[in-house]
């Protein structure tokens, strides 16, 4: 597992850095094989932007977040690259199965009253 951070137009701080780098190895869980994760931590005007790359074999996942603060932003990022995840997984367990992606999907019955006779 390889994290990388970088800081634009902020201070570099020790705990900003450390609770981005548990919040992306925490997706590692998902992953069949390691990532490798770029993530870029800027400061625009008052917005806290969060931007996170993962590479993970052949598959890619991007997620960027922006809000009023840091920890939020890092959060709603890595909420945002949790769903690809657990999608792009779904969808390729479905595959391998044979059905079509559709899982859940409830079946159309006819009304009641409706006598097509």
């Amino acid at each position: 597992m390889n994290i990388a951070i970088t800081f634009r137009q902020l201070e570099a701080s020790e705990a900003v850095k450390q609770y981005a780098n548990e919040k992306v190895a925490k997706l590692q869980k998902f992953l069949r094989q390691p990532l490798t994760a770029q993530v870029t931590l800027t400061l625009d005007k008052l917005q806290h932007v969060a931007e996170v790359h993962v590479h993970a074999g052949s598959e890619h996942f991007y997620g960027s977040e922006r809000s009023e603060d840091m920890y939020a932003s890092i959060d709603k990022v890595i909420d945002k690259l949790d769903r690809q995840i657990r999608g792009s997984k779904e969808v390729s367990q479905a595959r391998k199965r044979g059905g079509d992606g559709l899982k859940g999907q409830p079946v159309a019955e006819p009304a009641e009253g409706d006598n097509n006779e």
